[in-house]
């Protein structure tokens, strides 16, 4: 025995010690089990000790040998304390071997050589959130939890699909060589540098952009310029059509702009100036400025008919109003959709927005019109600049056609990790593109039958640069990230969010992350924010995020029976996550001069490592017990090799114990 339990508070139990503490390892964080002969233990987990005492938070319960966590049993006075043992760890922490459906994420930092090994549906079927501070090894992190998904089990998931938000472009290095551990796993990479592609270069197709994904792209600050958007995208594919019955269309739209103009009330001259502008963009074969009107005795252009006299009078009003009359639709029939043009670039999206703006009659205010103008001259400036080039699809395609598309690779072959570099964009555009192309997935997903047939998980790094509380809401009615943390699970869409300021994270998709793994975090109001947004989260917990070390984590979640504290092994390949190596950039004379570098490359190793190239299966450790037994100190690795003990395997017939010294038999 420990010793007996001396006071009770809330979920807090102080045990009297029965053993001398100066002889025993560092017990913090080992679990302890209170029996008092009931088929019912209460697990606790050793908090605090000093000389005389020893502070024990309750985190469940076993019964009928399964762990429950919770802390809402209490043991009782009489139960006798001792240390947890082999059958009952693999309750808590899990079985040491990787079967189907398990992944292995790192080494428990407690029990030594323990690896932790993670239900993946548990896992992967929620929303879960990496915190951490910079430097704290959350890309390593990533990169390790997700390629050992594909190579610590011999059967790996062949059918997933990981869309990846690459803020910086780190990862292509640790993921590339995938394929070589498994011919049925690929990697798919895009980029954002039009400058010097190193892959596919990242194009969304214009005509899959529909009223939220412009308004957003156009950065809409109020809910009424949403409709002028809306007649744009019903103009544009009658704009570029060409049939008989489209081109009717088209003359009844522009002569119902140029009556609206014509009886407008305005003087003579800049009525006679909007009509010439209007035709001049927009025009058919036989409705534009060339258009011959016929009067008995002569015949004159439209363009000639609108001449205005010295008087200011335009004296052939009454001849245009009547004429451009004559090409409204007494009832608008419905165009088959056939006939219309559903391939149409920015540039046609452009005018169309142009031609809206007349059609809706605000040339009447100007107010009105230098209003809904600020999105036309944003359109403009998109279609006219450098990021044109992301809408430039070569081909016809519909967004599922889109989408499979992103998922196979060159060789039609299935891509289980889809990886978007954002890094060549600035942020704004970074932020749209994640929230069109993470809104197509969820479209695609809701409407899937059966329902959730297909499961796509979107991975977002920095993730508190674009998942925030934006206005959104204000003019769309809703933000796409928080849809999915509200709604995704149900339609198989879940998020990721990586990030190392979690308070700058929209509190609604953080509040719906069911698993977390945090590395060290300094910041007090993101571990203030961790304490209160995130479940589950004791204050000893967050003393504990201070002082992590760098690749070492605390996990818990529903895919976790208790906080887990572990080593996440290296990733192997590394991401291209490394600081820069001032002692070779300051010293490094040929860099500027050509002198020859005598400085070692201390950055060689990184990206030449490969992958295994075999399956990798994770073999069942072995705990021998000793006589006495002596728990395994703690260990807080501080590099891979240090952190790769060789397992033993407690007797599940003994209970793991301390050698202890006492004055009288325990």
């Amino acid at each position: 025995m420990l010793g007996s339990i001396k006071e009770i508070i809330d979920n807090s139990v102080i045990i009297k010690l029965a053993i001398d503490i100066n002889e025993q390892p560092n017990l913090i964080n080992i679990h302890v089990v209170f029996e008092d002969g009931s088929p019912r233990k209460v697990v606790g987990e050793i908090a605090n000790v000093n000389q005389t005492e020893m502070f024990v938070n309750i985190v469940g319960e076993i019964d009928n040998n399964s762990f429950i966590p919770g802390s809402s049993s209490k043991p009782s006075f009489k139960s006798s304390i001792r240390l947890i043992n082999a059958d009952e760890l693999q309750l808590l922490l899990g079985p040491q071997e990787v079967t189907l459906g398990k992944t292995n994420f790192g080494t428990s930092n407690v029990y030594q050589g323990y690896k932790i090994n993670v239900d993946v549906n548990e896992f992967f079927n929620t929303h879960f959130a990496i915190l951490g501070n910079s430097g704290a090894g959350k890309s390593c992190t990533v990169a390790s939890i997700l390629q050992k998904l594909y190579t610590s089990s011999k059967t790996p998931p062949v059918n997933s699909n990981l869309f990846f938000f690459d803020a910086y472009g780190e990862y292509t290095s640790a993921f590339s060589k995938l394929h070589e551990v498994n011919p049925l796993l690929n990697y798919k990479s895009y980029t954002t540098n039009t400058v010097d592609p190193e892959c596919e270069i990242l194009r969304i197709p214009p005509w899959l952009l529909d009223v939220d994904d412009l308004a957003l792209l156009l950065d809409v600050t109020t809910p009424t310029q949403i409709p002028m958007i809306e007649k744009t995208l019903k103009l544009v594919p009658i704009l570029t059509g060409s049939s008989e019955n489209v081109i009717k269309r088209k003359n009844d739209i522009i002569a119902r702009a140029l009556q609206d103009i014509l009886l407008s009330g305005n003087d003579s001259t800049k009525i006679r100036d909007q009509v010439i502008g209007v035709l001049t963009k927009f025009n058919t074969p036989t409705l534009n400025l060339e258009t011959q009107i016929v009067q008995p005795g002569y015949t004159r252009t439209f363009k000639q008919c609108l001449f205005v006299d010295k008087t200011g009078k335009m004296q052939e009003m009454e001849l245009v109003v009547e004429f451009v009359r004559g090409y409204i639709l007494d009832a608008v029939e419905e165009i088959d959709p056939s006939e219309l043009n559903p391939f149409y670039t920015l540039n046609d999206l452009e005018l169309a927005m142009e031609f809206a703006l007349i059609s809706e009659g605000v040339l009447k205010s100007d107010k009105v019109f230098d209003y809904a103008n600020i999105i036309s001259v944003r359109l403009h400036t998109l279609a006219t600049g450098d990021y044109k080039y992301y809408f430039e699809y070569p081909t016809f395609i519909n967004r599922d056609q889109y989408i499979e598309r992103l998922m196979t690779n060159e060789k039609n072959e299935k891509c289980q990790i889809i990886n978007f570099n954002i890094n060549y964009i600035d942020d704004r555009l970074a932020k749209v593109f994640t929230k069109i192309l993470s809104r197509m997935l969820f479209l695609k997903a809701s409407t899937m039958k059966p329902r959730g047939s297909k499961a796509f998980n979107i991975i977002i790094e920095e993730a508190h640069r674009y998942v925030q509380h934006d206005s959104d809401i204000e003019i769309l009615g809703y933000n796409i990230f928080e849809r999915i943390t509200k709604e995704g699970r149900k339609y198989g869409v879940f998020l990721t969010l990586i990030t190392q300021r979690p308070s700058e994270l929209s509190d609604t998709c953080i509040s719906q992350c069911a698993n977390f793994i945090v590395l060290r975090t300094l910041h007090p109001v993101d571990l203030k924010y961790i304490k209160e947004m995130v479940p589950n989260v004791s204050s000893e917990i967050v003393l504990q995020l201070k002082n992590l070390k760098p690749g070492n984590c605390i996990a818990f979640g529903s895919a976790f029976k208790v906080p887990i504290p572990m080593y996440i092994d290296l990733p192997n390949p590394r991401p291209l996550s490394n600081n820069v190596d001032l002692s070779l950039v300051w010293y490094n004379q040929s860099i500027n001069s050509g002198v020859k570098n005598i400085m070692p490359n201390a950055s060689s190793n990184v990206l030449t490592s490969t992958l295994p190239q075999q399956q990798v299966s994770v073999a069942q450790p072995q705990f021998q017990p000793q006589t006495p037994m002596q728990l395994p100190p703690q260990q807080l690795p501080g590099n891979p090799q240090e952190n790769t003990p060789s397992v033993e395997q407690p007797s599940s017939s003994q209970p793991i114990s301390v050698q202890v010294m006492t004055n009288s038999p325990a």
